[in-house]
């Protein structure tokens, strides 16, 4: 019996682990390869711990999990495993779906029935109440965060247990729920002990923007299922909560996104939270304490948890949709996320033990829950939002196409429909606000479902500065004003009309006008990705003064086909007497290998792929070593400590090692500058790394490393600002300016307004309007840049203030 591939999903299904690697296609006359019959996982390299864990153990590494989950199944009649998407990596992931013999051969008539909730939910109400047996989904997730080890290991004990136990408790929960397991949700992560996944991305703030794989499969489980629950496993959280109460359950704190139903949320998110904790404290006297000397966390005598909502005011809040829980909230679920104490077999047992509590809760609940999980696509259907300021939702979204480069919109409303959000295109031409829209143009009616979901991601967003002390990570991601497009909100009051069609996908194929010469705009990721790909490919590239690319060739097949596949429309231009050729650059990016448990220069590494940019990554003490050999252009975007050989155990392995490899290391960058080299630094961290080498006598201003949002920048007419407005948009994270920047040329400023903070949680703030946040030095070629223009690989609009950077003479 082996695994089932996720059709739906189209991923490819693959062998079963215990089989022997396939034989290698050969040509006649090839000596056939000699392999023995292993595992094959058998030599993957898997780390045993991670040193940022206070507390180690011997979790199951993740080439054995393929083979557990067999074992188990084949000893079930409840079970189905399922390799449901892969790793950045490659990695396998696993879900398993745990449901009562009657149930498991009517998954996809449960599957169809959840659907009815949000196409019509007065029936699905009904329905309810007419068949009080039907079945809910729960979705359990196992160790997004690699480092987190607890969560999957408690997941393999809890399909043991539904998988093939009868005892009163599994009878009863499987009689009201089917349980969906996503085993290990970052693969990656749990073999290299990284809380991160291959491509450096914490998945866990990646579920707006949902530029990863495995986030891209989970997106896909929760569509597939629309679960009632969603609880995700994490750890470590020992002290909030004091001795008595180690661990962590949500729900939150404030502030909460003004997008949900929260009302709906919360009749039932703090009974649900205390179900969870009375399980683990019930259970207590059968916890080992195996690490209480060291992690002081007395499991035998713990009086609760922290419960973030119910013991504190601010700190732990629900309001970016990043994360994996918040972001099954717009589908509906109760979304939690659970942060066991410690990572050991113990720390296993409180996550089994709150699961147990949630699901308990969930059985004997569930005729209300899901009515009111049905109640919030209810009301976004009949644009009815009780909870809500009278206007809040407006009434529909216009996302009119650019002409001249539509790919953001397309992007943009292809990333919508993968979101169950509906699109609609106009079948004739209307008016708005004294302006003509075209036929076809796109538009987002909110009565709708997912409403939520939908004007999270498109509204403009919200200062929240003064509604809260601190927030836990960023508070603006506007995919408007960070990806590109125009999102035109009409009022819910409004009585325009439309004449609308669905719409089930958006891209389009490029097109190439005329015999050449041809001229690519400076508008899009797009724009540049093709320049580069050209230019990869041996074309004649130029640059005009404006950012646009030039190609020096007539029309031809292999031509047609990159513009075909970019979905620009190329057109022929003359070659300005000004524009310069561009050759193939050689760009290197200073790694962070996990400092601190992130990987910083990793969204500026993604943007810059996505630019085209052919990216090599070197550590510091690579770079020490070896120097920079031949690369034109050098990217530090990270935290300082990346050049300190002064960091914690932890850190140590990331940065550098002592005072030779500091001074070779400073002497190897500064050649390179002085040799010509092209050097930009990105954030707070690198501005602070560029005064250390010498490479700067400016003042470097911060504000609150966690402050962040979107704000109005002034972009100066320079090379650095190419196709961007005088006043136009730019994202802070840990916000950082430059003053006594005589020498220099100042090619963006902060708005000079009291009002250039739209967006975010930014205190004592005042200090930065009007002053320089993209610079660069007169006398040599160094950029500083405080714009987090690479950020999470989400702020494509700002993207093209690297390309530009590095063209830039």
């Amino acid at each position: 019996m082996g695994f089932k591939k996720q059709a739906s999903a189209g991923l490819i299904g693959l062998s079963i682990l215990a089989a022997p690697y396939a034989a290698w296609a050969e040509s006649p006359g090839k000596a056939k390869p000699q392999w023995h019959n292993v595992n094959a996982f058998e030599t993957l390299s898997e780390k045993d711990g991670s040193l940022f864990n206070s507390e180690n153990y011997n979790f199951t590494k993740y080439s054995k999990i393929g083979q557990q989950l067999l074992r188990i199944q084949k000893q079930s009649h409840r079970m189905t495993v399922t390799k449901y998407g892969k790793s950045a990596n490659g990695r396998d992931m696993y879900v398993v779906t745990i449901a009562d013999q009657k149930a498991k051969g009517q998954l996809g008539f449960y599957k169809k029935l959840r659907k009815e909730m949000f196409k019509n939910p007065e029936k699905a109400q009904a329905f309810i109440d007419k068949h009080p047996d039907v079945k809910v989904p729960v979705m359990i997730n196992g160790s997004i965060h690699g480092t987190e080890f607890a969560g999957s290991d408690a997941v393999l004990q809890l399909i043991e247990r539904f998988a093939k136990n009868n005892d009163a408790d599994t009878k009863q929960i499987l009689k009201n729920q089917i349980l969906i397991f996503n085993v290990v949700a970052n693969p990656d992560g749990r073999i290299d002990a990284t809380r991160f996944n291959g491509n450096g991305i914490d998945l866990n703030r990646d579920f707006i923007t949902q530029s990863q794989p495995e986030t891209q499969a989970m997106v896909s489980l929760i569509k597939e299922w629309n679960p009632m629950v969603f609880l995700d496993l994490h750890g470590y959280v020992k002290d909030y909560g004091g001795p008595d109460k180690p661990g962590l359950i949500e729900p939150c704190t404030p502030p909460h996104n003004p997008n949900y139903e929260y009302d709906l949320f919360s009749k039932w998110a703090m009974n649900q939270a205390k179900a969870m904790e009375s399980e683990i404290v019930s259970n207590r006297k059968n916890y080992k304490n195996t690490n209480t000397s060291t992690s002081k966390v007395d499991y035998q005598n713990m009086t609760g948890a922290y419960i973030p909502q119910r013991d504190d005011t601010a700190g732990w809040d629900d309001y970016p949709p990043i994360f994996t829980p918040m972001y099954a909230m717009y589908h509906g679920s109760y979304g939690y996320t659970l942060e066991t104490p410690t990572n050991d077999w113990d720390g296993v047992k409180w996550h089994y033990d709150a699961v147990m509590g949630a699901l308990n809760y969930a059985s004997e609940h569930k005729t209300s829950m899901v009515k009111d999980q049905i109640e919030v696509f209810k009301r976004g259907i009949n644009f009815d939002h009780p909870f809500h300021k009278k206007g809040f939702f407006p009434k529909a979204y216009i996302l009119p196409s650019d002409p001249k480069d539509a790919t953001a919109t397309e992007k943009a409303v292809s990333h919508l429909i993968k979101n169950d959000i509906e699109v609609s295109k106009s079948k004739k031409a209307f008016k708005f606000n004294g302006k003509t829209y075209p036929e076809g143009t796109f538009v987002v009616n909110m009565s709708q479902a997912k409403a939520g979901l939908a004007n999270t991601m498109l509204w403009d967003g919200e200062d929240i500065t003064d509604d809260t002390p601190a927030m836990y990570d960023i508070s603006a991601w506007s995919l408007p004003e960070l990806w590109g497009f125009e999102a035109i909100q009409i009022p819910a009051d409004s009585n325009l009309k439309f004449s609308l069609q669905d719409v089930k996908s958006a891209h389009n194929e490029g097109k190439l006008i005329g015999k050449g010469p041809y001229k690519i705009p400076n508008t899009s990721v797009k724009s540049v990705e093709l320049a580069n790909k050209l230019i990869n490919r041996g074309y004649a590239v130029q640059r005009g003064t404006d950012g646009s690319f030039y190609i020096k060739s007539r029309v031809n097949h292999d031509l047609m086909q990159f513009v075909r596949k970019s979905g620009l429309i190329v057109k022929s231009a003359a070659i300005p007497n000004q524009a310069q050729n561009v050759k193939q650059l050689h760009v290197t990016i200073l790694k962070d290998g996990g400092m601190g448990k992130t990987q910083s220069h990793s969204g500026t590494k993604l943007a810059l792929e996505r630019l085209g940019f052919n990216v090599r990554e070197l550590a510091p003490r690579d770079l020490a070593v070896e120097g920079l050999g031949n690369t034109d252009v050098f990217f530090y975007n990270g935290t300082s400590n990346l050049i300190s050989y002064k960091n914690s155990k932890a850190n140590a392995e990331f940065g550098l090692e002592n005072e030779a490899q500091f001074q070779a290391l400073k002497k190897n960058i500064t050649d390179f500058v002085n040799g010509g080299g092209k050097y930009i630094a990105i954030g707070s961290g690198a501005a602070s790394a560029t005064k250390t080498l010498g490479l700067t006598n400016v003042t470097i201003n911060k504000g609150n490393p966690d402050s962040n949002g979107i704000v109005r920048v002034d972009y100066n007419h320079s090379a650095l600002t190419q196709g961007y407005n005088e006043s136009d948009y730019g994202f802070v994270y840990g916000p950082v300016w430059y003053s006594n920047t005589d020498g220099y040329d100042k090619a963006a400023s902060f708005k000079n307004s009291s009002e250039f903070f739209m967006s975010g949680h930014w205190k004592n703030r005042q200090a930065a309007q009007g002053q320089a946040v993209i610079i660069k030095d007169q006398s040599k070629d160094v950029t500083l840049m405080g714009i987090e223009a690479g950020f999470r690989d989400h702020t494509d609009y700002l993207f093209r203030l690297l390309s530009n950077a590095v063209y830039s003479k």
